[in-house]
């Protein structure tokens, strides 16, 4: 099996820090000053740091980016569009929340999309976790409701694609010849995560890729034999991804050494303030990162959150959302890939801190290691982009003897 790689763009900042960058920063907990004498720099979300990141992803080989969704997020659907035209081949995994647009303008925005990108739109699809964001927005749905509106959305969006006019009547929308001009080439793949009993039928009826975040391998095995016993009722199959950052470096003292580094910039009162305002999340993937860290002592080591070899937990101590690493040499961190590869794991969506370096560690030092092993595809050539090339040379002018 031949596995998947993609990377992450972080459009509410970047930082060598683990609060200062990235993003679901939980609210509350502010972003510190950098430490005297540090290069713990945030680094502004701007359009040409985002291109750089885009640009470096898609030279190292991965296939994808996802950008994330939220209050605190550059908007996902016009950020990427902005780096279509400063790449070749990457593909951008753009998240967006059901709930705040109608299903056939999601159709028709994604079927545009497709068509300007020459293909390379990836939708995640995320139904909301916390009420208070939702309500930012307009949404005022219960958590279980919000899955049953995803249910219905995806079966609109869809219809939309399938050329000919759609009628739905259900609980949340009501649509009548829902169409798009031209259904979208190839259609986009949805990709969706959810952990709780309201998210697994939805899966099963409709996405291509389930995600989760990085629990230890035999809570991600027993997910995925969920997840799969009901796209079978369902008569279909799905992939499955895994959200997780990554710490690779030359050797292991390295890598724990930068987990080190990581741990020791956090300040005990952000990680208090912050261990609350998580604990008290509707999602139920959200709970279960929390219950990672029970080993966490503000004197410890960062070994104290390796919840299994390799797998540390101390991202989330600050931040919502994935908040497990990979850690180590880039032969260990390729061994804890293959082993969730083994539980039927193809795709993975990696990041660091910051996303720029991070991607070089781990494109230049764990992708060569899984190429050697056969489990990932070599990188294709890349094309200069569009932008890059600037315009067309203008003709010469003529001289008058050739004009005659």
């Amino acid at each position: 099996m031949t596995l998947r790689f993609h990377w992450f763009l972080p459009t509410t900042g970047d930082s060598r820090a683990l609060i200062g960058g990235g993003h679901s920063i939980p609210r509350g907990v502010g972003r510190p000053e950098p430490r005297p004498g540090t290069a713990d720099r945030v680094r502004p979300p701007d359009i040409d740091y985002l291109a750089q990141i885009a640009r470096s992803a898609e030279q190292l080989g991965f296939e994808a980016v996802l950008t994330p969704t939220g209050t605190w997020c550059e908007d996902a659907w016009l950020v990427t569009a902005a780096l279509v035209r400063e790449t070749s081949r990457l593909k951008f995994l753009v998240a967006f929340r059901p709930g705040f647009l109608s299903p056939t303008l999601a159709a028709q925005m994604a079927a545009t999309y497709q068509r300007i990108s020459r293909g390379r739109l990836l939708l995640n699809v995320v139904t909301g976790g916390e009420s208070a964001e939702q309500r930012r927005f307009g949404d005022h749905l219960s958590h279980a409701e919000r899955y049953a509106r995803t249910d219905e959305f995806l079966s609109i969006v869809r219809g939309a694609w399938s050329g000919e006019p759609f009628d739905f009547k259900g609980a949340y929308y009501h649509v009548e010849g829902a169409t798009v001009a031209r259904p979208p080439e190839p259609l986009p793949e949805l990709y969706f995560g959810g952990s709780s009993r309201p998210a697994g039928p939805v899966a099963a009826r409709h996405v291509d890729v389930y995600l989760t975040w990085g629990e230890p391998p035999d809570q991600v095995a027993k997910k995925i034999e969920w997840i799969r016993g009901l796209a079978a009722e369902q008569g279909r199959e799905l992939r499955f991804g895994i959200r997780l950052h990554t710490i690779s470096r030359d050797t292991s003292e390295a890598a724990w050494a930068e987990a080190a580094r990581l741990l020791d910039g956090l300040d005990p009162a952000h990680i208090e303030q912050a261990q609350r305002a998580l604990a008290a999340s509707e999602s139920v993937g959200q709970r279960r990162m929390v219950r990672l860290h029970e080993r966490y002592r503000a004197t410890g080591s960062p070994r104290d959150l390796e919840i299994h070899p390799g797998l540390w937990a101390g991202v989330g101590l600050v931040r919502g959302g994935a908040g497990t690493a990979l850690v180590g040499s880039h032969a260990e961190v390729a061994d804890l890939i293959e082993e969730y590869a083994a539980l039927g794991i193809e795709e993975f969506i990696l990041s660091g801190y910051p996303h720029l370096e991070e991607a070089y560690w781990f494109g230049e030092g764990v992708l060569p290691e899984l190429r050697r092993r056969g489990a990932a595809a070599e990188p294709r050539a890349v094309a200069q982009p569009a932008a890059a090339r600037g315009a067309p040379e203008r003709p010469k002018r003529p001289s008058a003897q050739a004009v005659g």
